[in-house]
């Protein structure tokens, strides 16, 4: 959400922002249609201040016995007139906030421009992708044919994007959570955080998923939303309250089910477990001061890459362009990790700095030193990391020639010691 005092005071700077993310200029339509809402209420005050004279003058009148029809009746026409003109007032301001909270973050100004993910920046690259000397496969084969991977009975019970692990690859999927947990909360300071998966329309809008993203989440009979990730619950800890400065920051992980529509994702990714409806994720995420923010983006993503060191996966991190950039993001680093199945690099991680564009949408306040209210929290968000691509990543990065995968060292301790998963 914007702040509509921001773009009256820099329309131009926010005609050009929006120029960044592909869009038209509109500063100064809704600076007119603001203009109108304004003059409105302006209109209705000047309307009460003449009703209250109004008002003593009819009750001075009274008391000697004069006619008040006449005040009277202009009276009742300054009431129709009130309510027609807050009325107006009402609808204006109802299409200014529709306007406003379909409009994208303003981003940072060191985000490439660019119209799609061939503009993002490689920030830098751990690792080099590992050489075979046999032709890699694809995580799908190499679950299928070791019989611990399942599509087409998954496909029965539940149709297309959902899988079902068996054996070691369960184990394995498991401790992959598991281990990423335990990185964050014992290592990176995060407080561990069991979450609803079923959220209400504030807690959903508040994090930028309605209206624009409803088609791409599931909604239950009742009106509730399924999480698309563990952030909606997370970031709404804060909603509608206000928080000491000297609380901050917040840091909290949650491993959780999300769930996703994929709407628009048709003939993408259709085989394997890349794309689901259902999956797994570590998220994490932080409120912080303001002047915080920035330094926090870089240590989150940090703790995202370590999961990755930890599992001895190659990867890159990647400064998203203007046109790659979220709906709510001012600012994210995806970090990619290798396949060589695929034989190209995925993204496992995105984190984000929203800034105040979900606080100011979930009314997350600050309290300064002082005990005033010193504006809004700043949000940020990340995976830390998706589960099931890790589980993907670790496959086919540690796949061997006769099919077994090799458990990275870090995830033995959770499999009771197991270094290869072998077939069912």
């Amino acid at each position: 959400m914007h702040d509509l005092r921001a773009l009256r005071a820099d329309p131009a700077g926010f005609d050009a922002a929006m120029a960044r993310r592909g869009l038209p200029s509109m500063a100064t339509r809704l600076l007119q249609v603001d203009a109108e809402r304004r003059a409105a209420l302006t209109a209705v005050q000047d309307r009460q201040s003449r009703r209250n004279t109004l008002a003593k003058q009819i009750g001075q009148s009274r008391r000697t016995g004069a006619d008040t029809a006449a005040m009277e009746g202009e009276a009742t026409a300054l009431r129709d007139e009130m309510a027609a003109l807050e009325q107006r007032a009402d609808t204006l301001d109802l299409a200014i906030r529709g306007e406003l909270e379909a409009l994208p973050n303003l981003l940072d100004p060191d985000v490439p421009d660019g119209l799609d993910e061939a503009a993002n920046v490689v920030v830098k690259q751990v690792g080099d992708p590992p050489q075979f000397d046999f032709q890699p496969l694809e995580h799908f084969q190499l679950g299928e044919a070791l019989g611990l991977m399942e599509f087409e009975r998954a496909a029965r019970m539940s149709g297309s994007r959902f899988t079902i692990l068996r054996g070691g690859l369960a184990r394995l999927e498991r401790a992959l959570g598991q281990f990423m947990l335990d990185l964050h909360t014992t290592q990176h300071g995060y407080t561990e955080t069991q979450v609803p998966l079923l959220v209400n329309d504030a807690a959903a809008y508040g994090t930028d998923k309605l209206p624009k993203f409803a088609d791409d989440l599931f909604r239950t009979t009742d009106g509730r939303w399924l999480i698309p990730t563990a952030e909606v619950p997370l970031t709404s800890t804060v909603m509608d309250e206000i928080v000491p400065a000297d609380r901050l920051p917040l840091r909290l992980t949650a491993l959780s089910d999300c769930f996703r529509s994929e709407a628009g994702s048709a003939g993408r990714d259709t085989r394997g477990m890349l794309r689901q409806h259902q999956f797994r994720k570590v998220e994490l995420v932080s409120i912080t001061h303001p002047d915080a923010s920035d330094a926090e983006h870089e240590r989150m993503t940090a703790c995202a890459e370590a999961v990755l060191e930890a599992l001895g996966l190659p990867y890159r991190r990647m400064l998203l362009c203007a046109g790659d950039t979220g709906f709510g993001a001012a600012k994210t680093f995806d970090l990619e990790v290798w396949l060589p199945g695929q034989g190209a690099w995925r993204e496992i991680s995105s984190c984000s700095n929203t800034r105040a564009f979900q606080a100011r949408r979930m009314n997350a306040r600050l309290r300064g030193a002082d005990g005033k209210s010193a504006g809004f929290v700043h949000t940020l968000n990340g995976s830390g990391v998706a589960v099931g691509r890790a589980l993907i990543a670790v496959m086919e990065n540690g796949q061997q020639p006769d099919g077994t995968i090799r458990v990275p060292p870090a995830l033995v301790p959770y499999m009771a010691g197991t270094t290869t998963l072998h077939g069912a």
